[in-house]
Order: C-alpha cells, then sequence, then structure tokens
C-alpha cells in the first residue's frame, strides 16, 4: 500500500510533463501542416549542379581493381 505513495505522484508528474509537451507543440507550430510530410516523398529532388561533386565514388576507384587488403575471388590460390 505504501508504493501508492510513489507511483501516484510520479504518475501525475509524467501527465503533467505530456500535458505540457502536448501544449508546447501545439503552441509552437508542429501541428500546422499534418497533408505535406506525406505528400512530399513523392515530389523528385532538384537534380544536382553539373559542377558540384555528390558522394560520387566512381572517382576514387582505379579501373575497378580489386582492394589490396582482399584476395581476388577469381585469382588461381581457390584451386
Amino acid at each position: 500500500m505504501s508504493v501508492l505513495y510513489i507511483v501516484v505522484p510520479l504518475a501525475l508528474v509524467i501527465v503533467a510533463g505530456a500535458l505540457w509537451a502536448f501544449i508546447w507543440a501545439t503552441r509552437s507550430g508542429q501541428f500546422d501542416d499534418l497533408s505535406t510530410p506525406g505528400v512530399r516523398v513523392l515530389f523528385d529532388d532538384e537534380p544536382p549542379a553539373a559542377n558540384s561533386r555528390t558522394n560520387d565514388r566512381s572517382a576514387d576507384v582505379s579501373d575497378n581493381q580489386p582492394s589490396q587488403n582482399y584476395p581476388n575471388p577469381t585469382s588461381a590460390d581457390q584451386a
């Protein structure tokens, strides 16, 4: 029975925190536009600029040679 003296105030603090978070989110505009984020995934991204380099790693690999750290799976060692 004495555990109720701890659990009930703790539950009230958690509920008060959740209520404060909901009120903060509502006042700060978190729920203003609920439809655009769901549709945004359907739009195409803008193409990258022609002179900017993106995450193209093909320029870093020279002639697609296997790495020096790993054996070549097509080598004659596997006979």
